[in-house]
């Protein structure tokens, strides 16, 4: 409880500062939820810690208070959640909208600039790992939600390469795994990818399908080798199989949209005289493939591999 009023005093002092016309007690009850003489407290709690708090009179006489700007300057941090967060929509950003990738970037520059040499040294190595953990390979449609409790566990576990023990429901067994957590693939669905001991295997691990996390005392050496990026090429969407190789053969009607698309990093693509444009790489997934392939409808034509409806079917 203490906790949350500290937060949101912390959180009406930087409304004060940004807020150039100023906040009044009906704006506090009505943002924080609370009664009149609630808001006048925290009003007077903010201006025993910032005596600049300036008074001015607003519309209807209303009375509003605002702090001059650079007031909270030695008060205002960034937690490692704030500047993951931040990278991880840069992140995010280059694959859906890059135009607006640099301006992104340069605030997290400007945010790193902007904190003491101690604080920067102390979160950016957290910060690098958990980016380097987190992989982004997102499709079109509707997303699941998250248990956000057991993402910070996991995160921390992640950067701390502590063992952990979860407790996990899937189609062939339900019970406890021992595992060593790597990092996160996000996508329709989203995915911890870890080191599973009794199968002595990188695996896939549905976050949703996750229902209860324990952090052991125990630690893990990460294999230098491993690299998210590469381990998620070996297939086209998050499911693991065999990688095999694949040509797809899209008409001329649609050429030119599908050539804006990244179906794969390791994709060739060429277009042919008559119009059409051929796709190449080689990926494992194929009814993930075949999910995708739905949306192009008879405008997109499967020449490798021959089999690929049949795959489709033993898959689904």
């Amino acid at each position: 409880m203490f906790y949350e009023k500290t937060q949101k005093l912390l959180e009406l002092s930087l409304w004060m500062q940004n807020a150039d016309a100023g906040v009044s007690i009906a704006d506090i009850m009505q943002k924080f939820g609370v009664s009149k003489r609630t808001a006048i407290r925290m009003k007077d709690m903010i201006k025993e810690q910032f005596p600049q708090m300036r008074e001015i009179c607003g519309a209807h006489n209303t009375k509003r208070w605002f702090i001059p700007q650079g007031a909270l300057n030695n008060y205002v941090g960034f937690s490692l959640n704030e500047v993951n967060a931040l990278q991880n929509a840069v992140k995010l950003m280059k694959k859906k909208n890059p135009q607006d990738v640099d301006s992104l970037e340069m605030i997290l520059h400007k945010i790193k600039a902007s904190m003491s040499n101690e604080s920067r040294m102390r979160i950016e190595p957290d910060a690098e790992a958990l980016l380097q953990a987190e992989g982004y390979a997102l499709r079109p449609g509707p997303r699941i939600v998250v248990n956000k409790e057991f993402m910070q566990t996991l995160r921390n576990a992640v950067i701390a390469c502590k063992v952990i023990k979860i407790k996990y429901q899937s189609k062939s067994k339900d019970g406890w795994r021992t595992v060593h957590p790597y990092g996160f693939l996000y996508g329709n669905k989203h995915y911890l990818i870890a080191w599973h001991t009794q199968r002595k295997a990188m695996c896939y691990f549905d976050l949703n399908n996750i229902q209860k996390i324990n952090v052991t005392d125990e630690y893990f050496v990460r294999d230098p080798d491993f690299s998210l990026e590469e381990f998620s090429k070996q297939s086209f969407g998050v499911y693991q199989e065999e990688p095999f190789e694949v040509e797809w053969l899209f008409d001329k009607e649609v050429a030119a949209d599908a050539a804006k698309y990244v179906f794969h990093p390791t994709q060739e693509m060429h277009l042919n005289d008559d119009g059409t444009l051929t796709v190449k790489f080689c990926a494992g997934g194929v009814l993930e493939m075949g999910w995708h392939l739905y949306t192009w409808g008879k405008h997109v034509k499967v020449i490798k591999p021959k089999d690929f409806k049949k795959r489709v079917m033993q898959s689904a």
